[in-house]
């Protein structure tokens, strides 16, 4: 029993600072959707306080919309979608979420991808991409980072950026960077036995 309950304990730690991480940072909401776009609208979020100078931002110029929403998996190990997708053109400058530094820049299994470490243990990650950028550089929130292109697998439109965001191994909604992100509490385990 003993495991399980560390086990929950820490689950409930990451959902506790998730909330402290979107607590404070601007709160913008999801533009209505460009015109002639098929992309689907991102489910309106209530509004976090506004900050008086906020450490995030969108990673595309404008309020992009978002085509696929963060659907993270029941367990670790099991298919889900472990960040957001945003409706963009190919070509679009790719601007860094917050300030960091590059943790890497460059090729994984032929995706160019970009990912930046945060303050607090956080990694925010931008592909497909080509990277203007190279591990170790210091970006500040805005910094142009990378060129969008086209090619992202289950996109509506001719290009989406995939904008992932984790605190150590565990995968959390970047839209709580800019104060939109639907809370999820785990279930209670009990013991059996």
């Amino acid at each position: 029993m003993l495991p399980r309950m560390k086990r929950w304990l820490l689950r409930l730690a990451v959902v506790a600072l998730a909330l402290v991480a979107s607590a404070g940072l601007a709160a913008s909401a999801p533009a209505a959707g460009m015109p002639g776009s098929p992309a689907v609208r991102a489910p309106a979020y209530p509004a976090a306080p506004p900050a008086p100078a906020p450490a995030f931002r969108w990673p595309l110029d404008g309020t992009p919309q978002v085509t696929r929403p963060f659907q993270p998996p029941p367990q670790p190990w099991l298919p889900g979608h472990r960040g957001v997708d945003l409706a963009a053109t190919p070509g679009a400058v790719v601007r860094a979420a917050g300030a960091g530094t590059v943790a890497f820049a460059g090729q994984v299994a032929g995706v160019g991808v970009v990912s930046i470490d945060h303050a607090g243990g956080l990694r925010t990650t931008y592909e497909p991409v080509r990277p203007l950028v190279h591990a170790g550089q210091q970006v500040a929130a805005s910094d142009p980072i990378a060129i969008l292109l086209a090619g992202h697998p289950g996109c509506p439109i001719a290009a989406c950026l995939h904008w992932g965001l984790r605190r150590g191994d565990v995968y959390l909604d970047p839209l709580a960077l800019l104060g939109f992100a639907r809370i999820r509490l785990l279930p209670l385990q009990t013991a059996t036995g």
